[in-house]
């Protein structure tokens, strides 16, 4: 007799309002007690295939079957009552609960008799946190909590719910190698438990490593799914993309030249007035890609903002090519030879109403090159200027004057690189070059960065990607609450030693 999947989607069709075909008839299956890979670029449709069957969207066609019996979805409750939960990229906690008032949130049910049993559910997650090796500390409140920790809540929340379908968009974006290990182990012991999960991720390696099979997306399409066992990470970066991809980078040995930027005795205030950075220093010489690792969060943002001008520290000093430039605001930073890949694209990369043409000179309008008199750009350089960069940096984009809102996440990236620089920079600041970006774009800007090394630029790069920080940095420093644990070259440490000195050991500590 044939097994019955746990979940069938049966031609999956989502039409946006805005006129955008995001499923195109997608057909998915998942078997019980399996983990099973979603893969797919920026844009294909992973997401929202998972947000219709956790309830979140409605699908525009199609049908989904859970236990061969079909069901129909109005809100991500009718999911859960199926036994589906969806764990999101962007967590939603509340964060001056704590952990135990955020995980039974939403369970009161409704009337004044129908008050949650809070004794009851602490014993309840004890348990579970036992069974699973999975600890959380119930009485803190969020916001007090790392992002590792913040998950793992997020995760019980499901498992407290009795979930037997555990969907995961890319859990591991957030954690040090450590926790990917403790992650994994976890997941693994609710498969053997007969749980199913369903793992989305961009990380190939990931899914080689956990996965039972594989379902790749491609622009709104099935591609095909593969055991993991008979798949490869060319085959899977192939289905994905199209054409073949280099998960390798070729990086030649280089002899790094003088510092570019010198960084002293630096300490920068966060948000709510804490110490950001505390007494960091180091350099990044020509010719050298120095990269910055460590879960986000622990004062990456505010060093980079305090470097590009965008907040002023409170001690130290910055010094690009031997002027000192603490606290001088970014458009003289420009001048000077600095550009910025900034960590939010949509934040603070582009103006997303603006068009490509206008994207492509934010920074540079105020340049001879663009003004037809003072105070006025003339647009027909700045067009053929753009249209240069699109050439040169292979991106996708409908035309010129068209809204930069309308390319995909991976081109909106290759924009901003291709415009930083442009500036014809001695230092470039990347930070968080390739989040969210599918595999071939990923692929262009990280050969591009180690292309600008290549020819005796400083690149100081910031990623929360271990893989991506291990495979550009010629050295790199661990960050961890505002200081270094260590400054090292990839070669000379394994991975555990790097997740060690992520959770605050420092170096020195872990070779005594």
């Amino acid at each position: 007799m044939k097994e019955v999947p746990i979940i069938e989607m049966k031609g999956i069709v989502k039409v946006y309002p805005d006129g955008t075909k995001a499923l195109k008839g997608v057909d998915f299956s998942v078997k019980q007690g399996e983990i099973h890979g979603l893969l797919g670029e920026n844009g294909a449709g992973k997401t929202t295939l998972m947000k219709i069957l956790s309830g979140m969207l409605h699908p525009t066609e199609g049908k989904i079957y859970v236990r061969g019996k079909e069901v129909r979805f109005k809100s991500p409750a009718d999911a859960l009552a199926n036994g589906i939960g969806m764990v999101h990229q962007h967590f939603t906690l509340v964060e001056v609960f704590d952990a135990l008032h955020n995980i039974i949130l939403g369970m009161e049910g409704h009337g004044l008799l129908s008050k949650i049993n809070v004794d009851k559910a602490r014993e309840k997650l004890k348990k579970l946190m036992e069974d699973l090796n999975f600890r959380v500390p119930l009485d803190v409140p969020v916001e007090d909590l790392p992002v590792g920790v913040q998950q793992r809540i997020e995760i019980l929340k499901m498992l407290f719910r009795d979930v037997d379908v555990l969907i995961l968009d890319e859990p591991t974006a957030v954690l040090t190698p450590i926790e990917v290990e403790e992650l994994f182990a976890v997941l693994r012991k609710l498969k053997a438990e007969g749980k199913t999960i369903i793992f989305i991720s961009h990380k190939l390696n990931e899914v080689m490593e956990l996965t039972d099979r594989v379902t790749v997306l491609r622009k709104g399409e099935v591609v095909g799914t593969v055991k993991t066992s008979e798949a490869t990470p060319q085959l899977l970066a192939r289905m994905m993309v199209g054409r073949d991809v280099v998960l390798r980078i070729q990086k030649p040995p280089k002899e790094p030249g003088e510092p570019i930027l010198r960084i002293e005795n630096l300490w920068v205030k966060g948000d709510r007035g804490e110490d950001a950075v505390k007494d960091l220093a180091f350099e990044v010489r020509a010719g050298e890609i120095f990269g910055i690792a460590g879960v986000e969060g622990n004062g990456q943002t505010e060093l980079i903002e305090a470097i590009t001008g965008l907040r002023r520290p409170e001690k130290g000093r910055i010094i690009l090519n031997d002027r000192d430039i603490t606290g001088r605001p970014p458009k003289e930073l420009y001048d000077a030879g600095m550009a910025h890949i900034p960590e939010d694209r949509t934040r603070m990369g582009l103006i997303l109403d603006m068009t490509v043409t206008e994207n492509a000179i934010l920074g540079l309008q105020w340049r001879k090159e663009f003004q037809r008199w003072v105070g006025t750009v003339d647009w027909g350089k700045a067009k053929r200027h753009t249209e240069m960069l699109i050439n040169e940096f292979e991106i996708v984009a409908p035309g010129v004057d068209a809204p930069v809102k309308s390319l995909s996440g991976g081109n909106q990236q290759k924009l901003i690189v291709a415009r930083e620089v442009s500036k014809k920079p001695v230092l470039i600041i990347a930070s968080q070059p390739t989040r969210g970006v599918d595999v071939a774009s990923t692929e262009y800007i990280r050969n591009y960065l180690v292309k600008l090394r290549n020819e005796g630029k400083a690149v100081l790069l910031v990623s929360a990607d271990l893989d991506e920080i291990l495979q550009l940095s010629d050295r790199m420093g661990i960050m961890y609450e505002g200081e270094f644990m260590g400054i090292v070259k990839p070669e000379e440490v394994t991975t555990e030693e790097i997740g060690m000195m992520m959770g605050g050991i420092k170096y020195e500590e872990l070779n005594k």
